[in-house]
């Protein structure tokens, strides 16, 4: 009832406000026709037709029925509206309307979005002989968009039919708005295939690179289909479709499939953002060409009429969202996202046990993971005694945890925290598949059991390993040269594991960042590599055949294709790591970072060098620090791989109801699995596991 109400009253008081605006501008005395300012009324006329953009009544469905119930009454506002309708549009182009408003102004990204973000502060204004002007500065909310996509069609009709307007096919002039479609569609097919017959894009589809690509095809059948409204030098707007205009819609429907080719055959090229936005702007100036085609045509179902309504409503929609930042971002970020995720995902699937052998082997691994954290903690102690410059600090410790990731990636073992990158892709990809139906949602939950399980053990193995091999060095050193790793630092250790009196949480959250950070790294790296063809380049390289010799040559591109993108992600890793608590010394911000298995290690430390006298209390609150500690770790690394790997794959949050009613149902009836194999498992790994539809390598939706 309060919905209805209130939806009432803001019916009442638009009628009010258009009413009064009608009659001070189009009354007995034509205000209009003195009006310095001519788009003063247009701006107060959509303001009183606006919907409230706050409040019960934005809920309302829009309508112009206001507007339309003053001019159903008084002619004398039919008039002097249509008068001064015309009179703002009369002599003004639409063509950059169609041509450049709504698509990607070119292939750089960053540009690109520093350029729509400054029109948010500072509005884009066009030029004042063109339609866009008036768009621009009459329907300048962001909201505008939807208002005018949802206006009923019924109600437009009916105001264009009062303001006794004409479609924009009666006018036959070579410089009106119809020969303004016909131009558009011809200088979009030009910025179309001069980008498509790039080389960078054209590799991407190397099966259509000659005769049979449909670029070549559309230009040829477009001089065709603009000869169709010429006679000689003057225009000649027929509007029926003919079999040859039809011809050329299905051209166009090609040139899009040759689109959609190219970003499916991304993951076997790669791609970069340059191609991914240059695609993306052919795709979207082939579906600008469809939407202008469609308005020039006629029959049974769309009139002139209809379709200049149309025009006018596109226009408005493409003026919004010139400026439209999320909409640049959602576009085109998700083919990359799932590039990325891809790498990650195929990697990921190694850090899945399936049996019991898999279970020992991911043990093993983050064992060795944790003997050489260990080592590296006492390192770290000892760079924080050296008196340096903060550069040379952040320097020398960034280098300790870069060489000893890189040490953990290439020796095979397992960083534990390193894996939730990983195996979030592979988890979206069995997803994807229970979402669309090819699997069931107790297959994906008994995939969510066996990466719990692995993260567990792998968990288990790093902190089990980490602290006593820390302990044992330390008093090793201390037999050998009676030496305390830690003398006099060992309370600062015990104190950054403490979960609430300490910045122990907040700063296992950034670690947690930058282990997301590495797995984005490690995908970008090898999408990058593949695109730019990094390892035929160093298998064919004639001088390092020359000094290597061919077979060496090749195991360093095979060398490359496998381990690269893992080292420098590592690297970066390393260097985030480091660098963050000089970086926040630097700056004089409480910055730092808290990883579970250094904890663990500086637990071993810190116990050390307090001579094993450390109260029983502080050595349950330490070991409940290092616990939490590893759980804000896993929470957002995971929580952020997985909500960019659902993004890639265009999965809705509100789909994920069904899949966690699978995984608990899962863990009611086998809780042990979550934690332990199952005996008799007899699947190595997740790769294995998974049923054929979940390995397809390449996507079925585009961005």
């Amino acid at each position: 009832m309060e919905d209805r109400s209130s939806g009432t009253d803001a019916r009442t008081k638009g009628r009010t406000d258009v009413r009064r605006l009608l009659t001070r501008y189009f009354g007995p005395g034509e205000v209009w026709r003195s009006e310095t300012d001519d788009l003063r009324i247009a701006i107060r006329l959509v303001e009183a037709l606006r919907p409230p953009e706050r409040g019960k009544a934005a809920r309302n469905t829009p309508t112009i029925l206001p507007l339309l119930e003053a001019l159903r009454s008084t002619p004398a506002f039919r008039t002097g509206l249509r008068e001064y309708v015309l009179s703002i549009l009369r002599d003004r182009s639409i063509r950059s309307g169609l041509t450049d408003h709504g698509i990607l102004a070119d292939a750089q990204f960053r540009g690109e979005v520093l350029r729509r973000l400054s029109y948010k502060f500072l509005p884009y204004q066009p030029d004042q002989r063109t339609v866009a002007y008036v768009l621009m500065n009459v329907f300048y909310r962001s909201s505008d968009v939807d208002w005018v996509r949802a206006l009923p069609l019924a109600e437009l009709e009916e105001l264009f039919t009062l303001l006794d307007l004409r479609p924009v096919h009666d006018d036959a002039r070579s410089t009106g708005h119809f020969a303004q479609l016909v131009v558009a569609v011809e200088v979009l097919a030009h910025r179309i295939c001069g980008r498509a017959l790039e080389e960078d894009v054209m590799k991407m589809v190397p099966e259509q690179a000659g005769f049979t690509n449909p670029f070549i095809a559309f230009q040829r059948e477009l001089d065709r289909f603009v000869e169709h409204f010429m006679a000689g030098d003057e225009l000649r707007p027929t509007t029926r479709t003919t079999e040859d205009q039809r011809h050329l819609l299905v051209l166009l429907e090609q040139c899009s499939d040759y689109v959609d080719r190219a970003f499916r055959n991304s993951a076997r090229f790669g791609i970069s953002i340059r191609v991914n936005q240059n695609l993306l702007r052919i795709r979207q100036q082939i579906d600008r060409i469809g939407e202008v085609v469609r308005l020039m045509l006629t029959d049974e179902q769309r009139t002139p009429t209809t379709n200049t309504i149309q025009l006018a409503r596109n226009l408005i929609i493409y003026n919004g969202e010139k400026t439209d930042v999320k909409q640049l971002l959602d576009q085109s970020t998700r083919l990359l996202a799932y590039e990325i995720t891809q790498h990650t995902g195929r990697t990921g699937e190694h850090y899945i046990t399936g049996n019991a052998q898999g279970y020992r082997r991911m043990f093993l691994s983050a064992a060795g993971g944790g003997v050489i954290v260990a080592f590296m903690c006492i390192v770290k102690v000892q760079l924080g005694l050296v008196h340096a410059p903060l550069f040379v600090k952040a320097l020398l410790s960034s280098a300790n945890y870069a060489l000893g990731f890189t040490l953990i990636y290439l020796s095979g073992a397992t960083l534990a925290t390193k894996q939730p990158a990983m195996t979030a892709a592979t988890l979206v990809k069995s997803l994807k598949d229970a979402v669309s139906g090819h699997t069931t949602y107790g297959e994906f939950a008994d995939l969510f059991a066996r990466v719990f399980r692995s993260q567990f053990i792998a968990f288990v193995g790093n902190v089990l390993l980490a602290f006593p091999v820390a302990l044992a060095v330390c008093f090793g050193i201390v037999q050998a040269w009676d030496y305390l790793v830690a003398a006099g630092r060992w309370p600062v250790l015990v104190q950054d594991l403490h979960p609430w009196r300490s910045l122990a949480m907040p700063h296992a959250a950034i670690a947690g960042v930058f282990l997301f950070f590495s797995g984005i790294i490690a995908g970008s790296v090898a999408n990058r590599g593949l695109h730019e063809r990094i390892p035929l380049r160093i298998a064919e390289h004639p001088l390092l055949k020359r000094m290597i010799g061919p077979r060496r040559t090749a195991r360093l591109a095979r060398f490359y294709s496998q381990r690269w993108a893992g080292i420098v992600s590592n690297m970066i890793f390393g260097l985030c790591m480091g660098s963050t608590y000089y970086i926040g010394q630097f700056f004089g911000l409480p910055l730092d970072i808290r990883h579970i298995t250094f904890a663990a290690g500086n637990l071993g430390i810190a116990l050390n060098a307090a001579e094993l006298h450390l109260a029983t209390t502080t050595v349950l609150v330490s070991v409940a620090g290092i616990f939490l500690i590893g759980l804000v770790n896993f929470l957002v690394s995971f929580t952020l791989s997985l909500t960019l790997a659902m993004r890639s794959r265009s999965i809705p949050l509100s789909d994920l109801d069904d899949i966690v009613k699978a995984i608990w149902t899962h863990f009611k009836h086998r809780p042990a699995t979550f934690f332990f194999p199952p005996r008799g498992a007899g699947l190595v790994n997740a790769s294995e596991a998974r049923p054929a539809q979940a390995q397809q390598p390449a996507p079925t939706e585009q961005p």
